[in-house]
C-alpha cells in the first residue's frame, strides 16, 4: 500500500431542540461502530490491523459506513492481487 489512508466514518450531528429540530447533517466521526465493522465482514482486531479506526462508544449503524468499509476492502483486494 502506497500511503493508503484508512476510510473515515460518517456520523450524524445531534438534533438541537433549540433550533427547531433541524434535520441532522453528516460529519466525519472518530471511527466505525462495532456493528458496522461486523456487517462489513471484519473483526475488531482485523480492522485495527488494517488501520481502520474503531469507536466502541457508538451504537448506531449507518449503511453508508458499511458501504465505505466494503469498498475499502475491495480496493485492498485489488491491490494485493
Amino acid at each position: 500500500m502506497k500511503g493508503e489512508e484508512p476510510p473515515k466514518a460518517l456520523v450524524k450531528t445531534p438534533r438541537l431542540i433549540s433550533q427547531g429540530r433541524l434535520p441532522p447533517k453528516w460529519r466525519i466521526g472518530r471511527g466505525f461502530s462495532i456493528l458496522e465493522i461486523r456487517e462489513a465482514g471484519l473483526t475488531i482486531d482485523k480492522a485495527r490491523k488494517l488501520g481502520i479506526y474503531v469507536d466502541k462508544r457508538r451504537r448506531s449503524k449507518h449503511e453508508i459506513n458499511v458501504k465505505i468499509l466494503k469498498d475499502f476492502l475491495k480496493e485492498l483486494g485489488e491491490i494485493k492481487a
